[in-house]
């Protein structure tokens, strides 16, 4: 594990730099002019989606450990795989970039409520000494810092960030790939046996989320594309955050297992999924 607790700081914070390229104050705005469907995505993603988790882990007999780590997932915001894949559905890119920074920018109070508030839940003690201000302080560092660092950048260099977007969007996706393969190499023969006890819920919390976002958004948002985007949003989760907090937290790298079982399942399960819905207009 301490590869990626080593690399998984580094790499978030370059991929947080990546999304703050991406971003103008006008994406911000935009929550102003429009907050319907904001808010639909918003709620969605902060408050039903560690609801349906808790629900899960109550309802699956699970090791705590597992049941934390599931937890730990489903507190970490939308990534920006979402983002490329909404583009790929035909989705709100716009309101994709939007929400995976607002709820970015804000995980640094989000996360660490959710995760703290796990934890007494299932009765587990978080052995080092940091709490909720210390973890909140070094995602500041790791999250906000660099959003708001790239976006001075973009601010700076417009035209030739904008020209560089999509091998932006590739390094944060290759950033991501290296956390994983990282944990998978270094753990691969004790991943191997929790990965039968973490795939199963995390592929119900997957899926749930994915039909859950689409078929309230399509009573509630105002169109197909936002649809699109909010299932998108609820399914692709920011698995590097949640690894930067499970690292952060807890030494064992059975914590981090349920997250890297839900990184592999989101990718197949969002891929099939924008197939199938980029025929719907």
């Amino acid at each position: 594990m301490e590869i990626a607790k080593s690399i998984a700081p580094i790499c978030l914070a370059i991929i947080m730099i990546g999304l703050g390229l991406g971003l103008t104050t006008q994406d911000f705005l935009r929550v102003v002019k429009n907050p319907k469907d904001f808010l639909i995505g918003f709620l969605s993603q902060v408050i039903l989606l560690p609801i349906v988790a808790i629900i899960l882990i109550s309802l699956i007999s699970l090791p705590v450990e597992i049941a934390m780590g599931v937890m730990v997932i489903a507190a970490a915001p939308g990534g920006v795989t979402s983002n490329i894949l909404t583009k790929f559905a035909d989705g709100d890119v716009a309101l994709s970039v939007t929400l995976t920074a607002v709820v970015s920018l804000l995980s640094i109070i989000i996360v660490p409520l959710i995760v703290f508030n796990s934890a007494n839940y299932l009765g587990i003690e978080i052995v080092k000494e940091i709490s909720m201000l210390n973890i909140a302080l070094k995602m500041f560092f790791v999250v906000t810092v660099p959003v708001l660092f790239g976006m001075i950048i973009r601010s700076l260099m417009t035209d030739f960030i904008i020209s560089k977007t999509l091998l932006v969007q590739r390094l944060s996706v290759i950033l991501f790939l290296i956390v994983f393969i990282s944990i998978w190499v270094e753990e691969w023969d004790r991943i191997i046996s929790f990965i039968t006890r973490a795939g199963l819920i995390t592929f119900i919390l997957n899926i749930t989320m994915i039909f859950a976002g689409y078929y309230i958004a399509k009573f509630w948002a105002s169109g197909i594309a936002q649809r699109k985007c909010i299932s998108l949003e609820c399914g692709l989760q920011n698995g590097t955050l949640a690894v930067f907090v499970a690292t952060q937290l807890f030494d064992d790298i059975v914590f981090m297992v349920p997250t890297a079982a839900y990184a592999l399942i989101m990718f197949v399960t969002s891929i099939i999924f924008v197939l199938f819905v980029r025929k719907i207009n």
